[in-house]
């Protein structure tokens, strides 16, 4: 077991020698979906980073635990399914009249679900929901009360607010002066000792759904946001663990809300908080407003989702990521060259298929020295992609010079940094269309078939998805037809068109 990873820790502003509290193992929990919308770019940029950490982290021999929260009722996802008919239309196609909370939430979670199996997010080892963990949140509110931390908001409304200005700490992770935070606006301020003061229980409404409240000491309610990740982290892994991710966003006030009150419950909590950086459109925020968004759903309609999960990983996981409509092009360009490698290494005598040393089951694999120096300094994968860069470059030198047995050993090596990344290798991924080429083709068929098939029809259906988005039914179904004499079934569902050959 190899361990000898640097990562910046978001509390103390410092990049630290990563050492596992518990030895061989670590615990990672980093925030999931709050299912109230489809999943953005945001969302999957950021599981895409923590699904390279912890694939870096399994193939340098540590076995990794990772949770993954759903945040499945929240204001929010009451509002959205609540909705009149004109307000669901405004709202988008994604949203219906009066569909019952939690109806809209499970529907979301599975939008989710798909989208990080259509990037080859791995699996975490457990993914609980907040609703499922109302005794556990209530366990840690009473801790809170007992210790002064918290109080139940004097008018009965039933909310319970924590006391920032009770623990000292607070403000740690964003280094900031209690005087110089906003408000909370969480909850109802009236009841408050400050404004600044966050609900750990959020009183039942009368306009609220009856099932979108549970019993508690303090009256019927539901979670506050911030309370479930704090119960859920500590349930499954401990009072003390490893690493706390997620987006740059949740900073504040989430996760500074978080570690004041598990610590203030006594938990030491994370020994290291990591953030991903924000995914901008041209350099400017995206908004809906201004119409300078892209969906996942909209990206994997216009590229193989292998291209999408280069492009979203191809950056340090910390910097800013900016898309231009030429960015899945130059990714798949990128691609294309390996590709192309691992198809001339095919035919030059060495494998060619999807490595045999799965990352996910943690087995050992070489890859270059200078790789595995830029994932041990803070995942820099940048200058890995470098690295993989250059080993198919002197392979491909190797195959001009016939020499066989380095071609193959540059083979290897890219086959194992493209697993280490997600990115896999073609035919051994699913394609855009969420149809393994591989598979369509037949397993005789090599990596080059594979990919110029998953090209060819990944191509005429982002022709598809541009005349359906200009609403030229005519061209859009002329395409479709095409690919159904071609043999190819395509098939329109909530996530994009998928493709299959037809059997």
């Amino acid at each position: 077991m190899r361990v000898s990873l640097s990562l910046y820790d978001t509390r103390t502003q410092t990049v630290r020698d990563f050492t596992p509290l518990h030895p061989g193992e670590v615990g990672l929990y980093y925030c999931g979906a709050t299912t109230q919308g489809m999943p953005h770019v945001g969302h999957v940029r950021s599981a895409v980073a923590f699904d390279v950490l912890r694939r870096w982290l399994t193939h340098s021999g540590l076995r990794v635990h990772v949770v993954r929260n759903v945040t499945d009722i929240d204001d929010k996802i009451l509002e959205k399914s609540s909705v009149s008919f004109s307000d669901a239309a405004s709202l988008g196609s994604d949203y219906v009249e009066d569909e019952a909370w939690f109806a809209l939430s499970y529907r979301f979670e599975n939008a989710f679900r798909s989208a990080y199996a259509a990037l080859n997010v791995l699996p975490p080892t457990y993914e609980p929901r907040a609703t499922g963990h109302i005794t556990e949140m209530h366990e840690l509110i009473a801790e809170l009360i007992e210790a002064g931390h918290a109080y139940p908001a004097p008018d009965g409304s039933g909310d319970v607010y924590f006391d920032v200005r009770s623990w000292p700490e607070y403000g740690a992770l964003t280094h900031q002066h209690i005087d110089d935070m906003q408000a909370a606006t969480d909850a109802d301020p009236r009841g408050k000792k400050d404004p600044r003061d966050f609900a750990l229980w959020k009183g039942a409404k009368s306009d609220e759904p009856a099932t979108a409240s549970w019993p508690s000491p303090w009256g019927r309610g539901r979670p506050g946001w911030h309370l479930e990740c704090s119960a859920m982290a500590r349930k499954y892994l401990g009072r003390s663990f490893d690493i706390h991710g997620g987006g740059l966003d949740l900073r504040f006030p989430h996760h500074e809300n978080e570690l004041a009150q598990s610590t203030a419950a006594g938990d030491d909590f994370a020994a290291f908080w990591l953030h991903n950086g924000m995914v901008t459109y041209q350099g400017e925020k995206m908004s809906k407003s201004v119409g300078n968004t892209i969906s996942p759903r909209e990206m994997l309609g216009l590229a193989p989702a292998r291209v999408v999960r280069y492009w979203l990983g191809q950056a340090h996981y910390r910097s800013q990521l900016d898309y231009s409509p030429t960015s899945l092009q130059e990714a798949g360009a990128a691609l294309e060259r390996i590709d192309r490698f691992l198809s001339r290494a095919g035919a030059a005598g060495a494998p060619s298929g999807a490595s045999g040393a799965s990352v996910a089951s943690g087995a050992q694999a070489e890859v270059p020295a200078a790789f595995a120096a830029a994932m041990d300094d803070d995942l820099n994968v940048p200058a890995a992609l470098a690295v993989l860069h250059e080993t198919v470059r002197a392979g491909n030198a190797a195959i001009d010079a016939s020499d066989a047995a380095t071609a193959e050993g540059a083979a290897a090596a890219v086959r194992t940094m493209l697993e280490v990344l997600g990115i896999g290798v073609a035919g051994a991924a699913g394609s855009a269309a969420g149809t393994s080429a591989h598979d369509a083709v037949g397993h005789g068929a090599g990596a080059g078939a594979a990919s110029a098939l998953d090209a060819l029809v990944s191509a005429r259906l982002r022709a598809r998805t541009e005349a359906r988005a200009a609403k030229d039914w005519t061209t859009s179904d002329a395409i479709r037809d095409e690919l159904a004499e071609a043999g190819v079934q395509v098939a329109d569902g909530p996530d994009g068109a998928t493709w299959q050959l037809e059997r």
